[in-house]
């Protein structure tokens, strides 16, 4: 059983309330703009993401990237899993992302979590996506049961779960 409805359609472009970012779902063809977003982070997204997924790591190259930008991009597609990326109003910079995955941990029908490049830390796109998240969450997607990692609930917390079957 899948753990999307069949007809679910995802969305493919979400604006940011009160600024002029948006999200649509990341292709391969972002990696240009995708990975200096991720490198230039790096040292607070492996504080947030290293224990549970051991990413972004240090040594990661452009081409790494781009095999994952495309791993997503296809992933997206077959509904497997989903990775927004938070883009300015030209496309022209990647702020952060947002992942909505099946649940890898007992407890909920689908796991969430985001982040934003260090330059949009403690700002208003933050707070502005904070807000978001979870409302879009709420009205566009199927889930009962939503779990937001690192908010909600620990990463320590969440990796001590026991796993899905």
């Amino acid at each position: 059983m899948s753990w999307l409805p069949d007809d679910f359609v995802h969305p493919v472009h979400v604006p940011v309330p009160h600024t002029a970012l948006h999200l649509r779902p990341i292709r391969e063809a972002d990696t240009a703009l995708d990975y200096p977003a991720v490198m230039g982070s790096r040292e607070r997204l492996w504080e947030i993401f290293g224990p549970a997924w051991g990413w972004p790591p240090e040594t990661m190259t452009y081409e790494e990237d781009r095999a994952d930008l495309l791993r997503h991009e296809k992933e997206i597609a077959a509904h497997e899993s989903f990775n927004y990326a938070l883009l300015d109003e030209e496309e022209t910079a990647i702020l952060g992302c947002v992942y909505v995955d099946p649940p890898e941990r007992t407890g909920s029908d689908g796991e969430v979590s985001w982040w934003v490049v260090d330059d949009l830390v403690g700002g208003e796109a933050e707070r502005a996506l904070d807000a978001l998240v979870p409302q879009w969450i709420a009205a566009d997607w199927p889930f009962r049961q939503p779990r937001f990692l690192g908010r909600d609930i620990t990463w320590q917390d969440w990796l001590a779960l026991p796993r899905t079957s």
